[in-house]
């Protein structure tokens, strides 16, 4: 079907200088082999805002008064992929191994890169799952992700039947209730978990307010964004807000080898102060 739409080019120099912003102002590494993605997916906003070129999107984003679309362009640079209890050997781990060793009654957890919500809550059915007398305790798990968009998703903890396929129908029944039929099932967390979980936007690559220390950080599918020189600062800085003996989470497809930190392995993808 002809959209009408004249195609746009993003020229070599036009995706540096984008390369070199997002780097700039969110850690980002975009190498050579993204080009094409960029161009397709900054096309949409040059649509959006009625521009005609990228140099028209380049002087619209450094003109220094549009930070809306500072944020927008970053988020349109990430894949926003999760699933409730998405690398289910982290929460087997965390049930299993983690929570039985507790001996103070008082829990902080950090999800770094929450994107829409389904890795804290998750985190929250486990500890409501795994904790007798969960009242008693004082937990609280912040969930921080850069997009604004992301957030607001979270906060209203509503998906679609078809993104509750890996939580067990058990528990389905007893974390969420069914709030839309039509056209679709949806269904909202639980008060009784999203009042452990505490949303914030922030930009891991600027200062971070809180202080910890933390007894778990999750920041797991977002270090892939990054180069190594930009991992290594992160994950030393994840250090010094973890208590002794907290845990680090990072994906599957994540590792720190290569970057110099003081971690020690425990398992795939989960690491120990």
């Amino acid at each position: 079907m002809d959209t009408g739409l004249t195609p746009v080019k993003l020229e070599k120099e036009q995706f540096e200088r984008i390369s070199q912003l997002v780097y700039h102002l969110a850690g980002i590494h975009l190498h050579a082999g993204k080009q094409e993605l960029v161009n397709a997916r900054l096309t949409k906003r040059l649509r959006a805002l009625g521009l005609k070129n990228f140099d028209a999107y380049m002087e619209y984003l450094e003109s220094g008064s549009h930070q809306g679309e500072l944020v927008a362009m970053i988020e349109a640079m990430t894949t926003n992929k999760t699933s409730f209890f998405r690398e289910s050997q982290h929460f087997d781990y965390l049930r299993e191994r983690i929570l039985p060793e507790l001996k103070a009654r008082r829990i902080r957890i950090w999800s770094a890169g929450c994107s829409s919500g389904e890795e804290p809550y998750s985190i929250a059915i486990v500890l409501n799952e795994a904790i007798q007398n969960i009242s008693l305790w004082d937990i609280s798990i912040l969930a921080t992700d850069l997009s604004t968009r992301m957030l607001a998703r979270a906060r209203k903890g509503v998906y679609e039947i078809n993104q509750l396929r890996e939580v067990p129908a058990v528990l389905v029944s007893k974390y969420f209730t069914c709030v839309e039929t039509n056209p679709v099932r949806r269904y909202q967390v639980n008060e009784s978990i999203r009042r452990h979980v505490h949303f914030a936007r922030l930009n891991l690559m600027e200062a971070w307010p809180m202080r910890g220390p933390f007894d778990l950080i999750f920041c797991r599918n977002v270090m892939i964004y990054f180069d190594k020189p930009t991992q290594g600062r992160l994950v030393n800085r994840f250090w010094k807000l973890l208590k002794p003996g907290g845990y680090l989470f990072v994906g599957h497809s994540e590792s720190l080898t290569g970057s110099p930190h003081k971690f020690r392995y425990v398992q795939p993808a989960i690491y120990m102060k």
